[in-house]
């Protein structure tokens, strides 16, 4: 997947005096974490100070995020996401200048939180990553977004093979076509992101 405009577009933006926060939005099995990981090693070994973090880590336990009052899809686009926390305790301290603490993440295995120590430096970049991240809650966070553009039916294939962790791939249809192609729809037709993004991948 082509990186390097996103690269240059990057480090044209870097401020060495105050950190940088970079949008990497995209739809289920889009490639994300993919784009993520590229980006983090190239900024590494050119010795910047970059940070990912992953929007999957920043979730409500299942009590909250699965409530039978309402529709699946619309339990995962408005009760998933600990958007709070995650402006309130982190993205708005990393902003106002070096941040060094812990940041509690979700724990899936054992749905529950743990906590992780970070030290980011002022003049840092910092990406994170995951799904919606244009909607209105989140407006203003980033200084820069990038959106990666895959067909459904590409991406489709792609969590069939990686999330086996929900069942058999009849099972993994079904929870996409219930809970997550539906919430992606309405983003899409509400928040409209590859037009609103700053740079767009598409495949």
């Amino acid at each position: 997947m082509e990186t390097a405009g996103i690269y240059e577009a990057i480090k044209e933006i870097h401020n060495p005096d105050r950190t940088v926060i970079i949008g990497i939005d995209g739809l289920g099995g889009a490639g994300k974490s993919t784009v993520s990981e590229i980006l983090y090693k190239k900024f590494s070994d050119e010795h910047y100070s970059i940070t990912v973090l992953h929007i999957d880590d920043f979730i409500h336990r299942k009590e909250i995020r699965y409530n039978d009052n309402y529709d699946e899809w619309e339990c995962y686009y408005n009760l998933q996401w600990r958007y709070d926390y995650l402006i309130d305790e982190v993205i708005d301290p990393i902003k106002r200048g070096a941040f060094n603490g812990k940041i509690e993440l979700y724990d899936k295995d054992n749905d529950t939180y743990y906590l992780n120590e970070a030290d980011i430096p002022a003049g840092s970049i910092v990406i994170v990553e995951g799904v919606f991240l244009q909607r209105e809650e989140l407006s203003g966070l980033f200084d820069y977004m990038i959106y990666i553009d895959i067909p459904e039916e590409i991406r489709l294939d792609r969590v069939l093979e990686r999330d086996g962790y929900i069942g058999d791939k009849q099972q993994i249809k079904v929870k996409y076509d219930n809970r997550y192609f539906p919430a992606e729809h309405y983003y899409i037709e509400t928040c409209s992101p590859s037009l609103n993004a700053d740079y767009v991948i598409k495949e």
